[in-house]
């Protein structure tokens, strides 16, 4: 008898096409999101960044974290959003498909919203752990910080990567090439 493989999904901009779920770092943290965020400025405080401050949504729970940086003797402001919303649907999802054979009435069987502090935290660690990859990335020439951070460059409405997505990405695309 064959054994049947799970039909491939195809790639999309937001998706991987592997199971991106067993390279997920940071789904057990326990490390409150206050002190990961603390730990993000002062890395970036390290990195001589100014003008550190958090966007704050209707909850009252920190969005992005904002800073400045001299490029070229112009400031230039980032934004590192974490989107927990997006991190919540992950682990949602991989608890779904681990747990398929669960009653829907057995008492432990999670509901979505038992991942939001969860989410969080996950979400604001991989934050951390970006900025820190980056930055060595940064300390062993491996890149520059404009070239790292650029898809963060924030105009005080959205990041330079969501104009470009908005623009379909044209931005990327040679003039003469058709999209």
């Amino acid at each position: 008898m064959k054994s049947r493989r799970p039909a491939k999904k195809e790639p999309t901009p937001t998706t991987c096409p592997i199971d991106a779920m067993k390279f997920l770092k940071n789904y057990t943290s326990s490390v409150p999101v206050s002190q990961t965020i603390a730990r993000i400025e002062a890395v970036l405080i390290s990195c001589e960044v100014s003008g550190i401050t958090k966007d704050y949504g209707p909850s009252g729970k920190i969005l992005a974290i904002r800073f400045h940086l001299d490029m070229d003797g112009k400031t230039v402001t980032i934004r590192l959003p974490a989107n927990e919303d997006a991190a919540q649907d992950a682990l949602w999802q991989n608890y779904e498909e681990t747990h398929k054979d669960m009653s829907q009435w057995d008492k432990r069987r999670k509901e979505r919203e038992d991942f939001r502090d969860q989410a969080e935290r996950t979400a604001w660690k991989i934050v951390q752990d970006w900025v820190e990859v980056q930055l060595s990335m940064i300390a062993t020439r491996q890149a520059e910080f404009v070239q790292v951070f650029m898809p963060y460059v924030w105009d005080g409405k959205q990041t330079y990567f969501e104009a470009v997505r908005a623009n379909h990405y044209k931005a990327l695309l040679p003039e003469n090439s058709e999209t």
